[in-house]
């Protein structure tokens, strides 16, 4: 069996957007809904409601759980559209969340339901399809 040819970089470029777009999306959601919960239960566990998380062990949970979906929706994504080779993206959107998160999470901690900078956002979705078009060389 064949090997398939490599697809186009334009097509490459416009999977790796849309699956870059619904990574960010998807990270933020769960980092900003698992912060809320954190606030929730840290306010029930101050109003005497039962033992509850700590705000350390809350606000490790919600990074671990967006550090965690990043790579994972870039890789499925990227695979269900029949990209291979797609470690470098994975590994540059990774960072790149990693980063904007660092940069911004006092904003999100500051006050529930926030949004990240838009500019953060949108920096890490251009330079996570970017990526995607690094590509190593097969050996002969």
């Amino acid at each position: 069996m064949a090997p398939s040819a490599p697809t186009p970089r334009a097509p490459r470029l416009l999977k790796a957007l849309i699956v870059s777009v619904l990574g960010v999306a998807l990270a933020h959601l769960i980092l900003s809904d698992t912060l809320y919960l954190s606030f929730a239960g840290q306010a029930a566990s101050t109003l005497g409601a039962g033992p509850g998380y700590s705000a350390d062990q809350a606000f490790t949970t919600a990074l671990i759980n967006t550090f965690l979906v990043m790579p994972l929706v870039l890789w499925i994504g990227m695979l269900v559209t029949g990209e291979r080779r797609v470690g470098p993206m994975v590994l540059v959107g990774t960072v790149a969340w990693i980063t904007a998160v660092g940069n911004g999470i006092d904003l999100l901690d500051d006050a529930p339901g926030t949004l990240l900078p838009l500019r953060s956002l949108a920096l890490v979705v251009a330079v996570t399809a970017l990526a995607s078009l690094v590509r190593r060389r097969k050996k002969p």
